[in-house]
């Protein structure tokens, strides 16, 4: 009766029935190889470390997404993190898993929802997604991040200010294992993912991958 009253819709086009048309799912940009060994910046050749990583100190060994932050993506994150359409993590993950190899991890990970944005959403866009890709991945999802403090607001920041802002925003409770893939929406300027994996590595954690839905590409 639902479904009659409230069609599904595409989270791009709006076109009605599913929550992701053919047409806007091919139009996606994927990032395959070559990309930034160690932060997965898409580039005309592979390099160890780019212009956008190079002299920084990462707490992760490598970052990957599945597709480009662009318009399209846009409106499928806005739709499924602001307005609440948590059906699109299986779209999501769905993406990740068709670019983005099964990383040899012993368990995800994901970045911890400020609470709260987790009241006013309902959810944790990035725990939905975890759950969905541990089913594909076959992996464990350990739930021992937290936020120490509220993040402020990113949007508007340089890169630079991105990296402060996140600093000391997440902390650990409990013993991370050897391996982690950690997993968000998306990756901007790595600031909130090299805080995530600063806190996994002191709890423990040897090797940290990021995976992410999205990339903002420069």
């Amino acid at each position: 009766m639902l479904e009659l009253l409230l069609p599904e819709r595409c989270a791009v086009c709006a076109e009605p029935g599913t929550s992701l048309c053919e047409r806007c799912r091919g139009a996606f940009v994927r990032l395959h190889e070559p990309v930034c060994q160690r932060c997965g910046s898409p580039g005309p050749w592979p390099v160890r470390r780019c212009a956008e990583c190079s002299g920084r100190r990462l707490a992760f060994t490598r970052a990957r997404a599945a597709i480009a932050y662009d318009e399209r993506a846009r409106a499928l994150v806005c739709e499924w993190k602001e307005r609440g359409r948590r059906r699109l993590a299986w779209q999501a993950a769905d993406l990740i898993a068709e670019v983005v190899p099964r990383p040899a991890a012993e368990a995800l990970a994901f970045v911890p929802g400020d609470p709260k944005r987790a009241r006013l959403r309902g959810d944790v866009p990035p725990r939905g997604l975890a759950r969905e890709l541990g089913a594909r991945w076959e992996l464990p999802i350990v739930e021992i991040l937290r936020r120490a403090r509220e993040l402020p607001p990113q949007r508007g920041l340089t890169l630079a200010e991105r990296r402060r802002n996140a600093r000391g925003t997440v902390a650990a409770a409990g013993e991370a294992p050897r391996s982690v893939v950690l997993v968000d929406d998306v990756y901007t300027s790595g600031a909130t993912a090299n805080a995530c994996a600063s806190s996994l590595r002191r709890a423990g954690a040897r090797r940290v991958e990021v995976v992410t839905l999205a990339r903002a590409v420069r």
